[in-house]
């Protein structure tokens, strides 16, 4: 499926409502990089498609020293999962004035609130994060207030070398980054992959950033009403 699909098929999603599209998939897959490219095409103006990425949601560097758990950030108990499905139920429902929403500074490692701006013109929020199809409470719920989930994936050594120069990038020395994709970032990425099979579409985002006609496949979910998921769509 060519990336003009899949943004023809975003923007369905939104024909008779205020649709909110989640992009799920392993670290380092490419989710970012897909919410940003479908923005870019879909309304690089920002009129009517807003992009609110889960990372928002990571517990800042404090909390997590205090819980003990900034050794393993990005896991699924580092952020905070039911101030995530309230911003998502807000996006939903509030449609008369402007939800703020926050962000995430990667050169800094940290949430910032309040920088997203979701009007009241906004008919399509897309909005990657890695649990959106996680069994553990309350994701389930999250779930619910998603219109769609795409799950994305990458070929294993694209993905994993990805995740080293990132972390590399911003801080961590070669080792320390290949230690820190073993023992946290794979441990991640397995939990995510065993519920892939619920998304709505997987995209191989390979495919998608060379521009070649690539392929897509329907989840075991129903597909909602009005929303056509065929089992194998070839672009």
């Amino acid at each position: 499926m060519r990336l003009d699909d899949l943004a023809s098929r975003a923007a369905s999603l939104a024909a008779d409502q205020r649709a909110i599209l989640g992009i799920t998939g392993g670290p380092g897959a490419g989710k970012s990089a897909l919410a940003a490219l479908l923005v870019e095409l879909l309304d690089p103006e920002g009129e009517w498609v807003a992009r609110v990425p889960m990372d928002g949601f990571h517990l800042a560097n404090a909390a997590l020293d205090r819980l003990d758990r900034r050794s393993r950030k990005g896991a699924i108990d580092t952020f905070d999962a039911y101030g995530y499905l309230a911003m998502l139920q807000r996006i939903r429902t509030e449609r008369d004035h402007t939800v703020y929403a926050p962000d995430f500074q990667r050169t800094l490692e940290q949430p910032i609130a309040g920088a997203i701006a979701i009007g009241p013109a906004i008919r399509l929020v897309i909005t990657e994060g890695n649990y959106l199809l996680s069994a553990e409470e309350p994701w389930p719920e999250v779930r619910r207030e998603l219109t769609e989930v795409w799950y994305v994936e990458l070929d294993e050594r694209v993905r994993r070398a990805r995740l080293v120069a990132r972390h590399v990038e911003f801080g961590k020395s070669e080792a320390e980054a290949r230690r820190w994709v073993d023992e946290v970032d794979e441990a991640n990425a397995r939990a995510i992959a065993v519920r892939r099979d619920l998304a709505d579409l997987w995209v191989y985002l390979s495919t998608v950033e060379t521009g070649a006609s690539g392929m897509a496949y329907g989840g075991t979910r129903e597909p909602r009403a009005g929303v056509t998921t065929a089992h194998k769509l070839t672009g």
